[in-house]
């Protein structure tokens, strides 16, 4: 155990050295490629026509969204009135699907309460 930890402490180190010398150039070739999406200067007022127009194009999206849900659970309903036809194969992959998510949910879980398993700090 205690050379795994000590492995992983050095990949760790290496890790950070490795971001630490190439991080910048990284940051300012990422800004370069990009830099049609940048506001200069970035102004109060060009940050809140920014956010409104990101406001409305997600409200816009809603119809869109709404249809899609629901061709998905039409499918599901008709997948489970035909439940007879249902492969072994699909039903794993429902299975996996379901445990996958729950994986996330226990990760997320842990994450918020700060990386501990026996609950919140209080």
């Amino acid at each position: 155990m205690a050379s795994s930890l000590k492995t992983l402490q050095s990949k760790a180190c290496l890790a950070s050295q490795f971001v630490a010398k190439h991080g910048t150039a990284y940051y300012k070739q990422l800004l370069e490629q990009n830099k049609q999406y940048i506001q200069d200067p970035a102004t109060v007022e060009k940050c809140n026509l920014l956010s409104k127009q990101l406001l409305y194009t997600r409200l816009a999206s809603i119809p869109a969204r709404k249809e899609a849900f629901s061709k998905e659970v039409d499918h599901v309903k008709q997948l489970w009135k035909n439940k007879q036809d249902l492969k072994v194969e699909d039903a794993g992959i429902a299975v996996l699907f379901g445990l996958e998510c729950f994986a996330w949910f226990c990760a997320g879980e842990i994450v918020g309460r700060g990386f501990t398993f026996t609950g919140y700090y209080v």
